[in-house]
Formats: C-alpha cells, sequence, structure tokens
C-alpha cells in the first residue's frame, strides 16, 4: 500500500477520535476530551499533508470527510445510542459509493 494512504488512514482516524471527543466534551466543558479534541484534529491535519504530497486537496478532502461522516455515524450509533434511520443509512451508503468510485475509476486519485 502506497505510503500516501496509510498517511491519509491515519488522518480519518485522527479526525473521528477528534470528533468522538468532541461529543464527549460536552461543548468543550470537559477539558480533557477538550484537549483530544485538539490534540486529535491536530495530528489528522499533520497526517493529512503527508496524503496530500501524491494525492489531489479534492480527492483526499472527499476522501477524508466521506469516510470520517461515516466512521463518526457509527460510533454515534454505538457509543452515543444516536439513531440512523432508513434515509441516513442511504446517504452513507451514497457517501462510501462516491469513495468507491473516486478510488476505483478515477484517474485522479494521485497527481
Amino acid at each position: 500500500m502506497p505510503a500516501h494512504y496509510i498517511w491519509l488512514f491515519f488522518a480519518i482516524l485522527t479526525e473521528t477520535l477528534g470528533t468522538t471527543a468532541l461529543q464527549a466534551s460536552q461543548q468543550f466543558t470537559r477539558f480533557w476530551p477538550a484537549l483530544a479534541v485538539v490534540v486529535f484534529y491536530g495530528l489528522s491535519f499533520y497526517c493529512m499533508s503527508f496524503a496530500l504530497r501524491a494525492m489531489p486537496v479534492g480527492i483526499v478532502y472527499a476522501i477524508w470527510s466521506g469516510l470520517g461522516i461515516v466512521l463518526i455515524a457509527g460510533i454515534g450509533f454505538v457509543l452515543f445510542g444516536q439513531k440512523l434511520d432508513m434515509p441516513a443509512l442511504l446517504g452513507l451508503a451514497l457517501i462510501i459509493s462516491g469513495i468507491l468510485i473516486i478510488h476505483l475509476f478515477s484517474a485522479s486519485n494521485t497527481h
């Protein structure tokens, strides 16, 4: 697997952890989760910068944000008891479909 995909994976992972910590921070009223938000988002953008060495910013951001949305929806369901109705699930499936189309068929996914 090319290094830029590994960096993108870590960018998505740390962004997801940061957003999970954002929920746990209760609107930045709890110190440790709020600190985790800042640290994880900083790490996410740092990792994303390495993915940008080989991939265009639009593609990186589409994959980063799309997979982040899907992962956060799953985490919200499992950890925070947030419900996902059929339109939400359909929307998440469309996001995944879009990411797969970019990855599998687009010549724009690398410089």
